[in-house]
Order: structure tokens, then C-alpha cells, then sequence
């Protein structure tokens, strides 16, 4: 039946809502995720996006398939592409795959296999939003940890996920758990290593396997999860979310030193000849020791274990002394633990033995350390692995949203008053509104979705704009019109800040770049009283310029010197 009105002429048609879409790469590494069954048992699937998302409308809205521009192995290839539905959040998100050959046994992954998965990050960084990567659950809480260390100044997600039955199987957790990874990593700029599964997005290097066969099967012991799916959508815990503590680009740290630390569980009985012996293994550096409670072993302080360890610390070999409890930390409450910090042994504090081990060979495959400076690594927060124990303090901030809101009149928000004061170039007044819970302005934005560095990047508050860099605002969110703070720096002719930013590590999108194609970063003249520390250049419409160069005579603020 044809579709007419009551006079016969044809009814008129609703529009198409046209919503924004983010781009998001899958990274088929394998696992029980991409199986499927066959003759003899369970075998791997390549062909993912064809054979199980393509099928799937909850992956695939059927529009058009566009190819999606990606880099492998240092090759420039065109990739198939599916877009979601719009999701809650008025967004759709494309994604392409790019699958590993052969695909991988997780209970077989070692650190060239990580390589490969950051390489593979890093290689495409500058061209998606996020990053969802596929793998096994056997080690998949190993990867997690090993790539959040690896990962130096990440501003976008990366999320790994995986299933217990394929995808492939009438009831299987494949799809939630990769529907919702897609999701959150094409919707919300949380710049982690994570890993999602049964609803929950936890901080990778938190994570651990807890059930071999359950769907629920990882958790985060002693860390809230960062985010959690539910019938009225995604609750992002935000001010669980790690903000850049560095003006720096994204960097990759490769060729983890797996091989040469080792992993062992005190038990009652234990031999100290036992340890002994992996401890005079040849080219041993680190040894995770997991112990009893809060961090104990038997023999006490003159006791045979505990000489062994210590002539060992004394022979430069790195020992982390972490909990077999699922919640809990160690410390130095009880003797047979103090003996251990005496002997030179690093308390790990509520690590997991993954994170642990994961963060030893991180640390050891820095030539540059010296065995001293790993030790104080290990005992601080690197990537978010661990509550440090914090210290009481009788000193209250400042400012706080309270005192945002004395600033506003009752129809405005604390962001408004952030707003304002961006546009007015008042910087005294922007410290103010974001001491302490304030911090969680970063995160806001205004009706049009314009963050704060949004609105430093437009007006050209270039001092203001390092600020909010400095206090770990991200450079990679998107407004409403799909743009970041980069491109509208770019737009309104603010250099000065597209510079800054691009230091911090912001890149213009595919879709940005093809809005603009006249446009080449311009170069500048050095400055020598501004240099930082030498960073790589980076490459953008395929140009190579540099990020150390800066107009000659700009008149920078002096705070810049000290980044």
C-alpha cells in the first residue's frame, strides 16, 4: 500500500534525527569471545565484525557501511565499518576491527603480545575515540594491568573485554559485555586502561578473575567499580576516574620484563630452600611474594625465610610483598610483616598479584632506573593500582561548589560561574572554583556540551586554558557539535592554544580535518626559555611539524616554565 495523505498526496515524513557519531576500534586479539562451535570443540573465528555484529541490530542500524581509515603494522588500510543505533546518550558510534593472525589462547599471552595490543593503540590513536579490545579471561586481568603501565599519558579509553561463552551461543554474555564496552568507550572520555564485564566497567589494573565459569566473572576487590550498566542507563563514577597528571603526549612503554620476576605463594610448612632457589635463579630481578593477612610469613624477624629475602634485596633483586586476601592490604601491623619492611622488602598494599607483577617488569624494563628509584615507584601510585594511605590533614580547601554557588544567581550553575570567569580571563578566580570538590567542574560542560577547556580554547586563555591542563581537564572531549577543544581553538584563530593543547596531546579528527582541507599546522619559531622535555613530533594530515615550537613573540605566562 502506498503511503498518502487524506487527499490522496503522498504523507509527509518525519525527519531523520541526525545525531554525532564517535569512532571506536576493536582490537580482535581472540578468546572465548570469538569462538564458535565446531566438529571437534570450540575454535577460533576471525571475520568478528562480519559474522557476529553485522547480523545484529544492537551493533548494526544498517546504514551505510563506510570504510573507516586505520593503520596496521605501520601500514595505512581502509576497514570495514557497522554504526550502532543512537544510543541514549544521542550518539551513534562506528567501529571497525581489526583482528590479530592468528588469533591468541589467552592462558598463552606473553609481553610481545602486549607490544603488540599497545602498538596497535597507539598506531591508530590519533583516528578513533576509544578503544575496545577482544581477549581471552584467562589472563585478560594480566593484559589489563600490564597495558594500564605501558599506557603513559592516556586521554581515552581503552577497554578489554572478553566472555565466557562465545558469542556465537544462544545465551552468552558476549553481547552485553561488548555492547556495553562500545558504548562507553564511543561515549564517555574516561582515559584508563578498564575492563569491562557483567555490567560493570572496573579499572583494569584493579581487576581480577574470580570465577572460572559464572558470567559475573571478575571483580574489583578494593576499588568501586568506575562505572556500572543498568536499566536507566550508565553511571559513571567520576571522581573515581584518573585525571592527567602531566602535560604530555600519549606514550608507549614496550618489552615488559615478564621473564625475569617471579610469583610465589607462602603457605604453611613452606621451605625456605624453595625460595631460595627461584631467588638464585639466573638473571631473576623481582619476585611478587604473596603472604598471609596483612602481609606475613613464617620464621619471624631471625628467622631462616625471612634472612634469605633479605640477602636477596641486598643483591639488588626487587621483592613486593602483596596480600593472598581478596580484599584487604598489607602493613606493617604485625611483626612477622615489620620484619619484611626491615628486610627491604616494598609493602604493595592492596596490589593485586596481577597489578604486582605487571608493574615490577613495567619498572624493570626502564634501563634508566636505578634499583632505588623502582623501589619508591612501587611504593606510590603509578596508574591508579593502589590506595596510598593517606595522611591526615587539618587543612580545609579553600573553595568549593559552595562557593561557586555565592557567585551565582540561583538560575545559574557552579559551571556557569566557571564559564564566566574563563571568558573574563580570571584566573585567581578559576583556582577558586576548582579547589576541592569543585575538581569535578572538569568533567561538566554548558547546554552545547563545551567544556571548560572548550571555553578557554575559544577565548584564547591561554594561561587559564594551562590551568585546567595542568589540573587534568581532557583535551579529547566532545561538544555537542562533535568538535573538540582543538578544532574550535583552530576555528577562532587561537593558535597560541591549539599549540598548547596539541602539546597535551590533542589531535583533530578524521571528520574535523576533512571539515578543514585547506588547513596545515602551522610551524613556529623555537623558544629556548620555553623548551620542555624533548617529546616526540607527531604527524597530522600527514605532515610532520613540530610540538616544541612556539611564536616568537608571544608573551607566555610564567607558569608555563614550569611545565
Amino acid at each position: 500500500m502506498s503511503e498518502t495523505g487524506s487527499h490522496g498526496s503522498p504523507a509527509l515524513k518525519a525527519p531523520e534525527t541526525s545525531y554525532p557519531e564517535s569512532r571506536v576500534l576493536i582490537i580482535g586479539t581472540g578468546g572465548t569471545i570469538c569462538m564458535q562451535q565446531g566438529p571437534d570443540g570450540l575454535q577460533p573465528t576471525d571475520n568478528f565484525l562480519e559474522n557476529a555484529m553485522a547480523p545484529r541490530p544492537s551493533f548494526n542500524d544498517f546504514s551505510n557501511p563506510d570504510t573507516l581509515p586505520a593503520v596496521r603494522d605501520g601500514e595505512k588500510i581502509q576497514i570495514d565499518s557497522l554504526r550502532t543505533p543512537a544510543t541514549a546518550y544521542n550518539r551513534h558510534v562506528r567501529y571497525g576491527i581489526i583482528e590479530f593472525s592468528p588469533l591468541l589462547d589467552s592462558s598463552s599471552i606473553s609481553a610481545h603480545d602486549w607490544d603488540a595490543m599497545a602498538s596497535c593503540v597507539q598506531e591508530n590513536y590519533h583516528l578513533f575515540d576509544g578503544f575496545v579490545i577482544l581477549h581471552g579471561t584467562d589472563s585478560l586481568a594480566y593484559t589489563a594491568s600490564a597495558l594500564s603501565f605501558m599506557m603513559e599519558n592516556l586521554g581515552k579509553p581503552v577497554i578489554l573485554t572478553g566472555s565466557q561463552a562465545p558469542i556465537f551461543a544462544l545465551q552468552s554474555d558476549g553481547v552485553d559485555n561488548l555492547l556495553g564496552s562500545l558504548i562507553i568507550a564511543g561515549t564517555f572520555t574516561i582515559p584508563e586502561v578498564c575492563l569491562f564485564f557483567h555490567h560493570r566497567l572496573y579499572r583494569g589494573n584493579r581487576s581480577a578473575k574470580v570465577s572460572a565459569t559464572e558470567f559475573e566473572a571478575f571483580a574489583s576487590p578494593n576499588c568501586e567499580p568506575i562505572a556500572k550498566v543498568n536499566g536507566l542507563g550508565i553511571s559513571v563514577n567520576w571522581p573515581l576516574v584518573l585525571r592527567p597528571t602531566s602535560i604530555a603526549k600519549f606514550h608507549v612503554t614496550k618489552g615488559l620484563d615478564t621473564t625475569h620476576v617471579a610469583c610465589l605463594r607462602v603457605f604453611p610448612g613452606i621451605k625456605p630452600e624453595m625460595i631460595d632457589a627461584v631467588l638464585h635463579l639466573p638473571d631473576i630481578r623481582g619476585l611478587i611474594l604473596e603472604t598471609f593477612g596483612m602481609g606475613n610469613i613464617p620464621g619471624g624477624a631471625e628467622g631462616r625465610l625471612t634472612q634469605i629475602i633479605k640477602a636477596a634485596v641486598e643483591r639488588g633483586i626487587v621483592v613486593v610483598n602483596v596480600s593472598q586476601c581478596v580484599n584487604g592490604f598489607v602493613s606493617p601491623v604485625y611483626a612477622p610483616g615489620t620484619v619484611l619492611g626491615r628486610a627491604g622488602v616494598i609493602f604493595g598494599l592492596d596490589l593485586t598479584a596481577e597489578a604486582a607483577l605487571t608493574k615490577v617488569s613495567y619498572l624493570l624494563a626502564q634501563t634508566n632506573l636505578s634499583v632505588k628509584e623502582i623501589q619508591e615507584k612501587l611504593s606510590r601510585s603509578l596508574r591508579g593500582e593502589m590506595t596510598e594511605i593517606a595522611h591526615q590533614s587539618f587543612s580545609h580547601p579553600s573553595g568549593s561548589l559552595d562557593f561557586a554557588a555565592s557567585h551565582l544567581t540561583p538560575s545559574e550553575t557552579a559551571f556557569s560561574a566557571l564559564g564566566y570567569a574563563i571568558e573574563n580571563g580570571e584566573l585567581g578566580l578559576v583556582k577558586e572554583l576548582l579547589q576541592g570538590e569543585g575538581a569535578q567542574l572538569l568533567k561538566q560542560s554548558d547546554y552545547a556540551g563545551n567544556t571548560a577547556v572548550h571555553l578557554a580554547a575559544v577565548a584564547g586563555r591561554t594561561e587559564i586554558l594551562l590551568e585546567l591542563l595542568q589540573r587534568g581537564a581532557s583535551v579529547h572531549e566532545r561538544n555537542k557539535a562533535n568538535h573538540s577543544p582543538l578544532f574550535v581553538a583552530v576555528k577562532s584563530g587561537q593558535e597560541p592554544c591549539a599549540q598548547l593543547l596539541r602539546i597535551a596531546g590533542a589531535h583533530l579528527a578524521v571528520e574535523e580535518r576533512d571539515s578543514m582541507p585547506g588547513y596545515v599546522t602551522p610551524k613556529y619559531n623555537s623558544i629556548k626559555r620555553v623548551q620542555t622535555s624533548p617529546r616526540e613530533s607527531y604527524k597530522e594530515s600527514e605532515e610532520k611539524h613540530d610540538d616544541e615550537s612556539w611564536v616568537e613573540n608571544w608573551h607566555w605566562p610564567s607558569t608555563f616554565h614550569s611545565i
